[in-house]
C-alpha cells in the first residue's frame, strides 16, 4: 500500500492490562491477545510504524500495594515488572504471526529484553519492527498512561491511540447513565476542565504541551485500528 494514503504513519498504541484478560478480569486470555495482535498486524502490514505501551492491571497495579501493606514505590515497581510480563506475551503472539517485535524495558533486565533507549526504539520502528516499551517510565508515581504519552512524544508518533472497552469518550459512564452522549472531538483543556478521566491529567498535559492528538477508541471493534490509520473518524479525538 502507498504510505502516502495513511493518515498516521507512526502510532503509539496504549493497551490496558485489563484488556488482555478479556472477560476473565485477571490473567492473560490467549484468545484476546490473538485478536489484539491480529488488529496490530493488520496496520503494520500497511506500513504503519507501531509502538505499544501495555498496562498491568490484569496482574498487579500499584494502587493494590497499600491494601497489602506494601509502600507505594515498591508497589509501583511491582506493577512495572508486571507490564513486562504482558509485553512478552504480546511479543510472542506477534512473532508467531511473523511480525518481528522487540520489547524494550525502562528497567534493565538483559536476559528478558533490551534496555529502552529512544534511538534504539526509533531504529527498530524504521526497520519495520513493532516496538513494545515496557516497564512504565522506570520511575514510581507515574501511570502507564503517562508512560504512553512520554514514549509517544519521544518517538515523534503522529497520534496516541488509547484502546478502551467503549467506542470513545462520553459525557458520563455509558454503562450506568443511559443519557450519556458520545463526544466526537474535544480540546485538551475542555477535557481537563470537565474532568473526563479517560487518562490521568499528567498524560493529557504532556500530549497538550507537545500538540500530540489522542484518539480514544474500542480496539475490540473489528477493523477500528485500521480505519483510524486510514483517516476515518473513529472514537473520540482529543486535540
Amino acid at each position: 500500500m502507498d504510505k502516502g494514503k495513511l493518515r498516521y504513519k507512526r502510532i503509539l498504541l496504549k493497551l490496558s492490562g485489563e484488556a488482555l484478560a478479556g472477560q476473565d478480569k485477571t490473567g492473560i486470555n490467549p484468545d484476546v491477545i490473538q485478536q489484539i495482535a491480529t488488529e496490530i498486524k493488520e496496520v503494520s502490514d500497511l506500513g504503519v510504524e507501531v509502538a505499544l505501551v501495555i498496562g498491568a492491571g490484569n496482574i498487579f497495579r500499584g494502587a493494590m500495594a497499600e491494601s497489602l501493606g506494601i509502600n507505594r514505590s515498591t508497589g509501583d515497581f511491582m506493577g512495572m515488572l508486571a507490564t513486562v510480563m504482558n509485553s512478552m506475551a504480546v511479543e510472542n503472539t506477534l512473532e508467531k504471526m511473523n511480525k518481528p517485535t522487540r520489547v524494550l524495558t525502562a528497567i534493565e533486565m538483559k536476559h528478558v529484553a533490551e534496555p529502552y533507549t529512544i534511538q534504539k526504539a526509533l531504529d527498530y520502528l524504521k526497520k519495520g519492527r513493532i516496538v513494545i516499551a515496557a516497564g512504565g517510565t522506570g520511575h514510581p508515581y507515574f501511570t502507564t498512561d503517562t508512560a504512553a504519552s512520554l514514549r509517544a512524544v519521544e518517538l515523534s508518533a503522529d497520534v496516541l491511540l488509547k484502546a478502551t472497552k467503549v467506542d470513545g469518550v462520553y459525557t458520563g459512564d455509558p454503562e450506568k447513565d443511559p443519557n450519556a452522549e458520545k463526544i466526537v472531538e474535544i480540546p485538551y483543556m475542555e477535557m481537563i476542565k470537565r474532568q473526563l478521566r479517560v487518562m490521568d491529567l499528567t498524560a493529557i498535559s504532556l500530549c497538550m504541551d507537545n500538540n500530540l492528538p489522542i484518539i480514544v477508541f474500542n480496539l475490540f471493534e473489528r477493523g477500528a485500528l485500521k480505519r483510524i490509520v486510514l483517516g476515518e473518524a473513529v472514537g473520540t479525538k482529543i486535540y
